[in-house]
């Protein structure tokens, strides 16, 4: 794996326990797979864009209500 051993990982998570706490972890772990989830989710969307101008919607309205 990119030449990291298991012994390279668990400095790794050492150094993570050491900086941020055992407590922290979890809160970490679970904003990192939203962050993912919300990534994919985008990314797998299509686009929606609205083309109208803005002045136009507004004259639209205005009429319509009249």
């Amino acid at each position: 794996m990119y030449g990291i051993g298991m012994q390279e990982l668990l400095l790794i998570l050492v150094i993570v326990v050491l900086i941020f706490g055992s407590k922290k972890l979890p809160e970490i772990g679970g904003g990192l797979g939203k962050a993912i989830r919300n990534f994919k989710r985008a990314s797998s969307e299509p686009d929606e864009i609205d083309i109208t101008p803005k002045d136009e919607k507004k004259k639209d309205d205005t009429t319509h209500s009249a």
